[in-house]
C-alpha cells in the first residue's frame, strides 16, 4: 500500500502551543525618519523566502560583533484579509542545520533594521538593499488587539501599508524596486513617494 499525497485538502493544521500571535503596522516611508543615518548602529538582515510555503530563513547580523543569529520561521496570517495579525513559530538554527536547510528553492531579501524611538513607542526601519534598494519601511508591534486598532500613523510614514500584501516579506522577495513603484503609483501613491 502506498502512502497518500500531502495536499493543503488533506492536511489541518492544529491549533500551536509554540505559535505566537504577532501584531503589527507597517508604514511606507521616503526615507530614514529624521535623527536617524545610515551610519547609525544596525542589524543586516538576510531573509530568505522558501518557494511555495510560508516558510523563511532569517540571518542577523550584528556589524559592531560579527555575530550571527539564524532563525526558521513559519509566519502566516489566519484572515488574509487582516494582515495586522500573524502567527509566527521561531525555531533557532546552529550553523550547521541553517547550511542543510539552504538547499531549498528560496527568494532572498536583504535589507539593514534600525532601532527608532518616536513618542515613546519603538519602531523597527528597514531600508531594503539589492533589487529593492530604495524602499524603506517601518513597523512596529502592539501588546494587544486595542492598540493595534487604535493606532494612528506617525507623520514620518507615507502610507499605512499593513493590509497590502505587496508589502509583505513574501511576496517582496519576488519583487523588485520598479514592481514596488508601479504599486505605489497604481495605489496613489506616487505623489508623496520620492525616487
Amino acid at each position: 500500500m502506498g502512502i497518500a499525497k500531502l495536499t493543503d485538502q488533506n492536511v489541518t493544521l492544529p491549533e500551536s502551543k509554540y505559535a505566537r500571535v504577532e501584531r503589527e503596522r507597517r508604514y511606507l516611508l521616503n526615507d530614514l525618519p529624521e535623527g536617524l543615518s545610515r551610519a547609525d548602529h544596525h542589524l543586516q538582515i538576510t531573509d530568505n523566502y522558501i518557494t511555495g510555503t510560508r516558510l523563511r530563513i532569517r540571518k542577523v547580523r550584528d556589524p559592531l560583533h560579527n555575530k550571527w543569529v539564524v532563525k526558521f520561521t513559519q509566519k502566516f496570517a489566519p484572515n488574509p484579509s487582516d494582515l495586522s495579525r500573524t502567527l509566527i513559530t521561531n525555531t533557532y538554527l546552529t550553523a550547521i542545520e541553517a547550511e542543510t536547510l539552504a538547499i531549498f528553492d528560496a527568494n532572498e531579501i536583504r535589507k539593514n533594521r534600525y532601532k527608532f524611538e518616536f513618542e515613546g513607542r519603538e519602531f523597527a526601519i528597514d531600508m531594503f538593499l539589492g533589487d529593492l534598494f530604495g524602499l524603506v519601511l517601518a513597523e512596529t508591534s502592539f501588546e494587544n488587539d486595542g492598540e493595534l486598532d487604535d493606532f494612528t500613523m506617525p507623520p514620518f510614514a507615507v502610507a499605512d501599508v499593513t493590509n497590502n500584501e505587496t508589502f509583505t516579506g513574501g511576496r517582496l522577495s519576488q519583487l523588485s524596486i520598479a514592481d514596488i513603484k508601479d504599486e505605489i503609483a497604481k495605489a496613489g501613491l506616487s505623489a508623496a513617494q520620492s525616487g
